[in-house]
């Protein structure tokens, strides 16, 4: 069986990582704009004097906030506009920053042409591990990116420019542009891989953003209006847990000649609120789940039910009994990004298995089994669901040697019998099945029926946990989470 490699950290992983290390939701714009230059760095002369002067207040000032930030965001503008010597600057400066500390390019990418270039330059060669992206082309814009699963993106839904206002509250302040952005950006990736990007002195504004997408990380922009005031915006921008919002440091905290010590009072300014905004909601919105039982698999589930793989009534199934729920997998081959995570959900229990092959079920997870059998460098296989009466009149296609130990996938376990059946077929060319792995176990003892016919079956998912994790995250209601459990107990 081939051994799967780990999966480089994560973007996602990276961040929470530095902000539970430095205790801090602050990032540092790396920004070279020479009218923000101090004097004291030089005269602005010529460029090149330029050029030497903001490389070593930039250096300065990641000296200065390395323990006390999340992350670093160099804008490419800045740097495009010094011309090559910019260029350069840019490399050095990614250099300096410290490798635990993710770094966010703002690039405002927003070429079609040039993405898939645009992504592997950035991911690949600047290994820069988040980029801003305008949305207006839709998820054509950002697939490029999101191939690379540790990597993420940032997508642009509003600005505090206030010409911008003719456009981000069309129709009209009741259905704005902006939030209608928000709705079509959580379906083009995973909380993991895609937030959102809001430049808002409104906290309104957040508020609104923050209650569409409570799952989503918020990058904030221009959150230090004369008018802001920071207590009202991290209410609104903040989600229930007093994380998932990542706050610019004032820039002319940046040209002072000491900013350490204005940057940990604002830390500690911004950490006493968060703490406010968890006392204040956990006995509320979680009061029995300890934020250390999250769910390996929370932010695929949320995906999952973002984009309607999973619904919520009553629903005949092929067996003709109803269920107050409907799971349709199908979607997911549309989705790249979530394709991925499932694929590497399933990877994740086939590396505890022993195996020659992988056999797919017809029809439904033969895309999960092609993806595996790439993902796993393994031959695969798949029972057809009838056998044609004419060519070969194969029962199994591939090839195969009887005797070889082979996998079963399957989407997902109600019944158990399409996954049997299968498995049957391949037993019945002489093939050893032991194991049979599914995306989502229905529950209600159809594991142990597979098991009294010989079959080890595992899941990624089962529909309780499912229920469960929406319930905690606010998806579902009360009423909807009872007749659940209610029918599971059947």
């Amino acid at each position: 069986m081939t051994l799967i490699q780990p999966a480089p950290t994560s973007f996602f992983d990276k961040l929470n990582a530095a902000i539970a290390r430095h205790q801090s939701l602050l990032f540092v714009g790396l920004d070279p704009n020479p009218e923000m230059l101090p004097i004291r760095y030089g005269a602005k002369e010529d460029t090149d004097s330029i050029i030497s002067g903001l490389r070593d207040w930039l250096q300065f000032v990641i000296a200065e906030t390395s323990d006390l930030v999340c992350a670093y965001k160099p804008t490419l503008g800045f740097y495009e506009a010094l011309g090559t010597k910019g260029l350069e600057l840019l490399h050095q400066t990614l250099a300096v920053i410290p490798a635990h500390i993710p770094i966010i390019l703002d690039a405002k990418h927003g070429d079609l042409n040039t993405n898939t270039i645009f992504a592997r330059t950035v991911f690949e060669e600047w290994h820069v591990d988040a980029v801003t992206l305008n949305p207006f082309a839709g998820q054509d814009q950002v697939a490029p990116f999101l191939v690379y699963s540790s990597k993420a993106v940032f997508v642009l839904c509003c600005t505090s420019n206030p010409a911008a206002i003719a456009l981000q509250e069309y129709p009209n302040t009741e259905s704005p542009l902006y939030l209608q952005i928000v709705k079509e950006a959580k379906n083009w990736g995973t909380p993991e891989q895609l937030g959102l990007e809001i430049g808002a002195t409104a906290p309104e504004v957040l508020a609104r953003i923050r209650a569409l997408a409570p799952e989503r990380i918020i990058l904030a922009r221009s959150i230090w209006g004369k008018s802001g005031n920071l207590t009202d915006i991290l209410t609104a921008g903040l989600n229930t847990s007093g994380d998932g919002l990542l706050i610019p440091v004032p820039q002319d905290l940046l040209t002072s000649k000491q900013p350490k010590a204005q940057i940990q009072f604002l830390r500690e300014e911004v950490n006493q609120v968060r703490q406010t905004i968890e006392g204040s909601t956990c006995s509320v919105w979680l009061p029995d789940v300890c934020l250390l039982d999250r769910h390996p698999y929370l932010d695929l589930i949320l995906q999952l039910y973002d984009i309607g793989c999973i619904m919520f009534g009553s629903f005949v199934q092929a067996s003709g009994a109803t269920f107050p729920y409907y799971i349709d997998l199908r979607k997911i081959i549309s989705n790249p990004q979530l394709f991925h995570q499932v694929l590497n959900a399933y990877a994740d229990i086939l590396k505890t298995i022993e195996f020659d092959r992988i056999a797919g079920i017809p029809y439904g997870s033969l895309p999960t089994a092609t993806g595996l059998a790439l993902r796993l460098n393994c031959p695969m296989i798949f029972p057809r669901k009838e056998v044609k009466a004419h060519g070969t009149r194969r029962l199994i296609e591939g090839n195969f040697h009887p005797g070889e130990k082979v996998v079963v996938v399957d989407d997902i376990l109600i019944s158990g019998k399409s996954a049997m059946e299968g498995a049957q077929k391949l037993q019945s060319a002489g093939l050893n099945v032991q194991d049979i792995v599914v995306f989502i176990d229905h529950g209600q003892g159809v594991k142990e029926r597979l098991q009294e016919n010989g079959y080890c079956a595992h899941a990624v998912l089962t529909i309780s946990e499912i229920t469960e994790t929406l319930y905690q995250a606010s998806r579902i209601s009360k009423e909807q989470f009872k007749a659940l459990a209610e029918n599971e107990g059947r």
